[in-house]
Formats: structure tokens, sequence, C-alpha cells
């Protein structure tokens, strides 16, 4: 079976998503029609309401699937990537400068989401999912390297995995996860007691 034919036998569902997900971080989520989602996932219209009633499902699906896919990532990359809980913590910032470096990078999507809807919108929740998740890990990996005060570093933290992102979208050519990650150092040398 040649790639072709598997793309075309891909449920429609997942061809959406994954149309959906190109187009709205590529493009933004206003400027993307479901006309457009549906011709490059070469499905019907139809068979795109049958999915998603409204263009806003589409986008919390495709957030959803973002969200899941970089916990998934991290998941995956973090056990290999320090010998402690300390290690792995700042081994987040270097998963972010990998994304960083891949062609096409465009910030991170639920920040480009918020510009875009802002908080009365559906997606504004699906947003603090993540957002909780990035804390919650930033958390329990602090506490797990014994650090005091794990919740106020772990804010710290988050700061700079933002920043990072905002500012690696604006400007690429500088090491924004580097920096990142020695300030998160600093952060919980200073915790720690350990200057």
């Amino acid at each position: 079976m040649t790639a072709t034919t598997s793309k075309r036998r891909r449920p429609a569902y997942e061809r959406a998503v994954a149309t959906a997900d190109r187009l709205f971080y590529e493009q933004g989520i206003h400027a993307v029609g479901v006309d457009q989602v549906a011709a490059e996932a070469g499905i019907s219209k139809a068979s795109l309401y049958t999915h998603f009633r409204t263009k806003d499902d589409l986008v919390l699906g495709y957030l959803r699937g973002r969200s899941d896919a970089w916990q998934a990532h991290v998941a995956a990359e973090l056990p290999g990537r320090g010998a402690d809980a300390r290690e792995r913590v700042l081994a987040v910032f270097d998963l972010l400068g990998e994304w960083f470096a891949e062609p096409g990078y465009r910030g991170c999507p639920f920040i480009n989401v918020e510009a875009e809807y802002g908080v009365g919108h559906p997606t504004h929740a699906v947003t603090l999912d993540h957002r909780e998740w990035v804390r919650g890990l930033f958390v329990r990996l602090l506490t797990e390297a014994g650090i005091a005060s794990p919740e106020s570093v772990a804010l710290q933290l988050c700061l700079l995995y933002d920043g990072a992102m905002a500012s690696a979208q604006a400007d690429p050519s500088r090491p924004w996860a580097s920096a990142a990650r020695d300030l998160a150092h600093t952060a919980i040398a200073a915790a720690d007691g350990d200057h």
C-alpha cells in the first residue's frame, strides 16, 4: 500500500484534525475556514460537520491534540534526559529548545489561541488545563528533587517556559531555551539554598 493510498484510507476525523492542526498552527484560527480544512483534508464539508458541529469544536480538537501530543512527548523523553528529577526539570527546557529549532516553529499554540479568542471562548478551558499540566509537571519534579517551596518555584519556571516560547517565536535567532534553562537552574539552586 502506498503512502497516498494509506492517507486516503485514514478516517475523515483523523484527516480533519491533522489538517486543522497544520493549518491553524501555520496560519492562525481566524485565517482558516472550514472550507479550507475540508478541501485540504480531502473530505466533504458535510463529513467534517458530522464529526465537528462547529468550527469551535474543530479548534478544541486541535488544541486537545496539541496538548496530548506534547504531554506524550515529554513523558517519553524525560526519563532518559536526566539521572534525577532536578536534571529532568532542566531537561524540559532542552525539549523546548529542540522544538524551537524545528522548521515551522510558530510559538505556543495555546498562547496564540488565547491571543485570537481570549478568556470568554471555550478554548480558554483547554488552555488552562494544559497550563495546569505544565505547572503540575514542574511541581512533581521539584518535589521529587526535594526542592523547598515547589509550588512557588514551579510558578517561576512556568514564567520562564512561557517567556522562552514567546521570545523564540518573535526572535528565533537567539538561544531562548538555553537562557531559560540557566535561569531555571538559578531559581532551583536559590530555593534549595545551594547558591
